[in-house]
Formats: C-alpha cells, sequence, structure tokens
C-alpha cells in the first residue's frame, strides 16, 4: 500500500513537470493559451502585463479551487490534485520560459501533446491537475447534467481573448493545441465524467464487499454463464465517475485478477444515482 501511495506520487509529480516543460517551453513562449485554468492562468498573466507570473497565478486560482473539493469531493483526491497544482507552479517557477522553435504550429502541436500526457497519467493514477476537473467533480455530484459546457465556456473565453491580445492566428493555433490535448487524454485517459463498469467474476460477493468498503456507489448483480467453459459468474455493473476509475481498477486486481471488465462511456443517468 506504502509503495502504491508512493508511485502514486511520483507520477503525480512527473505529470506536473510535463505540464510545466509544456507551458515553459511551447505555450507560453508562442503566445498560445493552454486549456481549462492554466489557460486562465496565462490570461491573466496577459492582463496584468506579466507582471504576476503564470505559474503563481494558477497556484492563487486553485486555492479556492483546493477548499471547495476538499469540502465537497475528497480528501485524498484533493489532497493529490492540491499537490500537482503546486509542484506544476513550483516548476513553472524554477524552469526558464525559453522558446524552443519558432515554428508556432510546432509549438501548439507539442505544447498541447505534452500537457496532455502530463494530465492523462495524473488522471489515470486517481488524481488530478485541479481547477476545471475538481469543479466538473463537484457539478457532477449535484446533477446529471453534462459539464462539458462548463469546460468549452472557459475555452471559449481563453480562445476569443487570445484573438483579442495577439491576432486570429494566434486564436486558431491556441484551438490545435487544445485540440491536440483533448485527443491525446482521450487516448490516455478517458474525458467522459460518468462510465459504467461491466465486471464479469466467480467472486462477486468479495469483489462486492472490496468496492463497498472503498467506494460508495450501487451496484447491480446479474447472473452469467461462459460460453466456452459453462462455468457459473455473475455480472456486476457499476455507475461511477472518471476519477474513481483507478480505485475499481485496483479493487477488481487485488480480488479477482482473472475478471473480464468493460468500461463504457455513460451518456446519461435516468433514477437514482448516488451523488455523494
Amino acid at each position: 500500500m506504502v509503495w502504491l501511495e508512493t508511485k502514486k506520487i511520483i507520477v503525480v509529480l512527473i505529470g506536473a513537470l510535463l505540464n510545466a516543460i509544456a507551458m515553459n517551453f511551447f505555450l507560453i513562449p508562442a503566445n498560445i493559451y493552454a486549456s481549462g485554468f492554466a489557460g486562465a492562468a496565462q490570461l491573466l498573466s496577459s492582463v496584468f502585463g506579466g507582471n504576476v507570473s503564470t505559474g503563481i497565478l494558477l497556484f492563487l486560482l486553485n486555492i479556492p479551487v483546493a477548499i471547495l473539493g476538499w469540502k465537497k469531493v475528497g480528501k485524498s483526491f484533493t489532497l493529490y490534485s492540491f499537490i500537482s497544482v503546486f509542484t506544476m507552479s513550483f516548476f513553472m517557477e524554477v524552469i526558464p520560459i525559453t522558446q524552443l522553435s519558432d515554428d508556432i504550429l510546432l509549438n501548439a502541436v507539442f505544447g498541447g501533446v505534452i500537457a496532455a500526457v502530463g494530465v492523462g497519467m495524473t488522471l489515470k493514477w486517481g488524481a488530478s491537475t485541479g481547477g476545471m476537473d475538481i469543479i466538473a467533480m463537484v457539478l457532477s455530484r449535484m446533477n446529471d447534467k453534462p459539464v462539458g459546457i462548463y469546460f468549452f465556456t472557459l475555452n471559449s473565453i481563453i480562445i476569443i481573448t487570445a484573438g483579442a491580445l495577439y491576432g486570429g492566428e494566434k486564436a486558431l493555433y491556441t484551438i490545435v493545441a487544445l485540440y491536440a490535448t483533448t485527443r491525446v487524454i482521450d487516448a490516455i485517459h478517458t474525458r467522459h465524467v460518468k462510465l459504467t463498469a461491466m465486471i464479469i467474476t466467480k467472486k462477486a460477493e468479495e469483489m462486492k464487499k472490496a468496492i463497498h468498503e472503498k467506494m460508495v456507489r450501487g451496484i447491480t448483480t446479474i447472473p452469467a454463464k461462459g460460453a466456452f467453459s459453462n462455468e457459473d459468474k455473475e455480472m456486476m455493473m457499476i455507475v461511477i465517475t472518471r476519477y474513481e476509475l483507478f480505485d475499481l481498477k485496483r479493487i477488481i486486481q487485488e480480488v479477482d485478477p482473472q475478471a473480464f471488465t468493460n468500461i463504457v462511456q455513460t451518456v446519461g443517468v435516468f433514477g437514482f444515482f448516488r451523488k455523494d
């Protein structure tokens, strides 16, 4: 358990470093905005004429979000997310802003991809890079409406501001960076807020007990039979948020490594869905 938590912290630190590299080596020198709170911090830094660094602003923006997450989401998740934000801000302060290429397209693509690898790694290990991820999780627990509109609204403001400050071309390249980030995160993890896991196992009782000890989620069980082996099994269906995927994978691996699990996108949930 201690080694697992240590690996999680290491992954969070690597993710923060990759995000800082993407910002200081590619996006900031080319005046291309990142997505979410990192882009908002860049935006505010531009408004302040560069007198306050993006790293410091990113940290300050995440303080109220961390407090909200601590109260509404959970202490462990919020703690790891805050570690990610703090170390990213720290790396952005100590790593000098350096322009590696004059090609704006290369900056947009490489900045977006490197940032996405950092975010995807962090999400895959059950943490986040703070900001909109925590807000999305809070909103997903308040209602079953899609939170994509909030991401879209914030990123739209960032894109419009990029166009106003640096011209339409910069706004278009910002869209390229945002698109690259989204696609790579999708490949590494998932951007869907709710997921449905269908677990086929011969150890249903042990699995249910382990899941309920770690997660506050309802489980539906359905009798199943292996077509090849004719063994009696059970299929367990559970709806989770993307931030719980890491914990669920770990539970399945510990209880029944031979279990077959299918994770699918959940577009909407009707009826009772526990939000806390």
